[in-house]
């Protein structure tokens, strides 16, 4: 594995061990070269997905962009990276065993939906914002009244 700092090719791996949902093995490397010390991950790639976007426009599956995402909609929320970290990979284990190569964003889009719906109801409503252009406070009240809506279904049974 290549430094990041240095360039060096040849770096030495001190400790591995599994991430705590044994979805990845973490790797703590010394370059020899310069001294340095970084983490890397190794994660289990079952096959290379394609996002099909709106405009047609094909693009290779980004975890580090759906990480940022989900970061960004958790912000300052109570929600440990961890809990980011399992999301996501649960939501890239269903799009990899779903059997499709390409998979519409739209449905990447929703399982985010979905899985912030479990873990934080901000974050719910700030990825919605995004996800589904709000363009006025109007929408922010529409689509929170129809998530009260759905818990007073909920309370109801």
């Amino acid at each position: 594995m290549r430094c990041p700092f240095c360039g060096h090719n040849d770096t030495q791996v001190k400790d591995s061990r599994p991430t705590e949902d044994n979805a990845a093995i973490r790797r703590r490397r010394f370059c020899a070269d310069c001294g340095s010390r970084f983490t890397t991950f190794e994660r289990v790639q079952l096959r290379d997905l394609m996002i099909l976007k709106k405009n047609g426009q094909r693009v290779a599956f980004d975890r580090d962009k759906l990480i940022r995402s989900i970061q960004l909609a958790v912000r300052k929320r109570p929600v440990d990276e961890e809990r980011v970290e399992r999301v996501v990979n649960g939501i890239q284990r269903r799009l990899e065993s779903s059997g499709e190569n390409e998979i519409r964003s739209e449905a990447v889009g929703e399982l985010v939906m979905e899985a912030l719906s479990n873990l934080d109801p901000v974050a719910f409503v700030r990825f919605a914002s995004v996800y589904r252009n709000f363009r006025e406070a109007r929408d922010f009240e529409d689509f929170v009244g129809q998530l009260g809506g759905e818990e007073e279904e909920y309370e109801d049974r």
